[in-house]
């Protein structure tokens, strides 16, 4: 694809603007170790930069090391999770601390293909943690570096194709240095951050626009090749906000896996089915009234879903004992610590 003199040339070039124009005070970027490269690496997935901070600094505030996240519960992790999404990574950083605790003593794997095994860490987050934490090469491509190869390489087609993913893999590999892994990894994330985005890419600052292949042709707009659309699907649900006399919420915790795995929610029924009737059949008293508010769209990755929030009053205590594991009232003046999605956050603030 490319000898090992231009290989060399362009990673000496990346580490070059590295040094002068990398990004280097970034919280992950202090203090590196296995732990902090890894939590930054999950919470970087599919979220920007600027969103994650908040949620890094009061995550490893609260749990400075592997084994401090292990001994946590789930609504203790999920409750510093609310409002990040993707849930399902949350769930897999309890699990992977734990597994780390018990089968390797409280260390990371150093070797890509052990850390793979645990759970939410793909190739690129082993690449990342290699390099940077344990500073061996390793390649990387997460999404800012799959836009940087494939527009340098043009590379054409959407990278969740095999063999797209293949090349671009390629790429990753023959372009790594023999020296400053983790300064190479960083820069290489970088470019695709500062320089080398979405839309109007700065390529007269960047260090690879003098052989960057899609540059050349006129079409970095082309690569990397965009994901098929699809018609996403349209779902409905009530959701009830049943306030009881001393103004608190009922909350129920969603089953630890599917949409908001482990998440508490506001009670949901089908659009069809009576607010009343719920509140009779499962709590065992009679609403006092119910004001419907204005539907809500929240989009997941397959699906929208149409929330129609209902505010409901109830007089009194329920006559039905409630499952104290699945069924919380929750209390705004002191909140429990536990997980929420985001709209139910959003609905709670609206009350309030």
């Amino acid at each position: 694809m490319t000898n090992n003199r231009v290989n060399i040339n362009i990673s000496d070039r990346v580490l070059a603007w590295f040094d002068h124009s990398g990004r280097k005070d970034l919280p992950w970027q202090k203090d590196i170790n296995p732990y902090r490269v890894w939590l930054s690496e999950i919470m970087l997935q599919q979220t920007q930069v600027s969103s994650v901070i908040p949620y890094f600094e009061t995550f490893t505030q609260t749990f400075p090391t592997v084994k401090a996240l292990a001994n946590a519960s789930e609504d203790e992790v999920l409750h510093l999770w609310t409002g990040l999404g993707y849930y399902s990574r949350a769930r897999n950083l309890l699990k992977t601390a734990q597994q780390i605790c018990l089968n390797h003593q409280g260390e990371f794997p150093d070797d890509v293909e052990a850390l793979c095994l645990l759970p939410g860490i793909g190739r690129s987050t082993a690449g990342a943690i290699i390099s940077i934490a344990f500073k061996r090469p390793a390649p990387i491509l997460d999404g800012n570096v799959k836009r940087v190869l494939a527009r340098h390489g043009a590379i054409a087609g959407w990278p969740g194709k095999n063999a797209v993913l293949k090349d671009l893999w390629t790429l990753a590999e023959a372009y790594l240095p023999p020296h400053r892994a983790d300064n190479y990894s960083q820069a290489m994330m970088d470019l695709g951050a500062t320089l080398c985005t979405r839309s109007k890419p700065d390529c007269a600052r960047c260090p690879l626009h003098i052989d960057c292949m899609a540059k050349s042709q006129g079409n970095t707009g082309d690569f990397p090749g965009k994901k098929p659309k699809k018609t996403i699907p349209v779902k409905s649900t009530q959701m009830l906000m049943i306030r009881n006399a001393n103004g608190e919420l009922l909350l129920e915790k969603r089953p630890s896996t599917g949409v908001w795995g482990g998440l508490w929610i506001f009670p949901q029924i089908t659009t069809n089915d009576s607010p009343f009737q719920y509140c009779e059949d499962v709590l065992g008293v009679k609403a006092d009234s119910i004001e419907s508010w204005k539907i809500h769209r929240h989009t997941f990755s397959h699906y929208h879903l149409d929330i129609s929030p209902v505010l409901v009053d109830i007089p009194k205590e329920p006559s039905k004992s409630m499952e104290a594991n699945r069924l919380l009232w929750y209390n705004t003046d002191n909140p429990p610590t536990v997980g929420m999605a985001a709209p139910i956050k959003k609905l709670i603030s609206q009350l309030e």
